[in-house]
């Protein structure tokens, strides 16, 4: 028990750390997408993946860890992927993001984790459940990609690597604006710790080690997994309610070490601070946090745990998710942010029209 308290809590405080201070956010990424046209964050998930696809090929010829797969609902998923999708631009950050910010002091992001613990818990334990398992009863197939199309599983990780590098590479070409740095107030690893800021493909790499190495963590404590965030969430809530000390396993102390994590960095480069939101940034936190709770929960997983663990291992769930997960940020980002911009312009240039007149 002792050992799965400290490995839970030491891969996800290293996780809400790097997340914090390179600012690394998917809904961000994919919102970004639609709205900028800026594949940088996507790219760098790429990275994640192909670094932790190639890790776990590693382990599985080391012997350390073979591949296993379970039959996946394909309506559930993509279902449950799209509300994911809509309820993290409502949240304002995916479930590890709501997870980090929360321990930046955004009280935003407090309630959306509440809710999305809570949602996730009620889908997956609770009096949702028998919705869950009613539409997650159909189109039940084989996640393997290898299994199904009969292709050796290095032959996708080399395909991904080769993708990964074009876009990377691609990308990098391009001119773009230094990271900007701030002002130096501490000297020696305190300053590269706390101060120096990363490009977001130097983050990618970070996160896609931190990722592969939950696996081996996680095997030792006898939990077979990688990073996961929405079912330890709905645990803790029932732990909280029950009181039942086995439900506290290493990823709930995953979870609750991104929030140390998180907190660590932000008091150490002076970003932590309380943030009361405003009545529309409570109301999309909680309607956001429901939406993410109860479509994680029918997906199989959220940005993390399909986008960019299911997606290393060549599951058919992972990239399918993050596929549908993408579509439903797009289709939130047009009423939050491409929308009420057009209508300002439109407004903007209505007036300017009047005043010439």
């Amino acid at each position: 028990m002792i050992w799965t308290i400290i490995s839970g809590l030491i891969v996800g405080a290293l996780l809400g750390f790097v997340m914090q201070r390179t600012r690394f956010c998917l809904t961000g990424g994919f919102r970004d997408m639609y709205v900028q046209k800026s594949n940088k964050m996507f790219y760098a998930l790429l990275i994640a993946i192909t670094i932790q696809s190639i890790g776990l090929l590693i382990l599985s010829a080391a012997g350390v860890y073979q591949l296993s797969y379970e039959a996946f609902p394909v309506v559930g998923t993509i279902i449950g992927s799209f509300v994911f999708g809509v309820g993290i631009i409502l949240a304002g950050g995916c479930a590890t993001g709501t997870w980090y910010r929360a321990g930046e002091g955004l009280i935003g992001s407090w309630i959306a984790l509440f809710m999305y613990a809570l949602s996730a818990s009620a889908t997956k334990f609770g009096f949702l459940k028998p919705v869950l398992d009613k539409i997650n009863s159909k189109t039940v197939v084989s996640s393997s990609m290898t299994e199904t199309t009969g292709i050796p599983f290095w032959v996708f990780v080399v395909v991904l690597a080769a993708v990964t590098l074009f876009f990377v590479n691609r990308s990098l070409s391009k001119k773009s604006a230094a990271v900007p740095q701030l002002k130096q107030r501490y000297t020696g690893i305190r300053h590269y710790l706390f101060e120096k800021r990363y490009h977001t493909f130097t983050a990618a790499v970070v996160i896609g080690l931190i990722a592969l190495l939950a696996w081996p963590m996680s095997i030792s404590t006898g939990r077979v997994g990688g990073l996961g965030i929405t079912t330890p969430s709905a645990k803790l809530v029932q732990f909280i309610t029950t009181g039942n000390v086995s439900l506290l396993d290493w990823g709930v102390f995953l979870v609750l070490g991104i929030v140390a994590g998180s907190y660590i960095a932000a008091k150490g480069s002076r970003e932590f601070r309380w943030r009361l939101p405003d009545i529309k940034t409570i109301r999309n936190s909680v309607i956001g946090g429901v939406m993410m709770g109860f479509g994680a929960s029918m997906a199989g997983g959220c940005s993390i745990g399909n986008g960019m663990v299911a997606t290393a291992t060549m599951s058919w769930q992972g990239w399918l998710s993050l596929v549908f997960m993408i579509l439903g940020t797009w289709f939130m980002s047009y009423f939050v942010f491409v929308r009420p911009m057009q209508q300002y312009k439109k407004s903007a240039k209505t007036k300017a029209v009047a005043q010439t007149a």
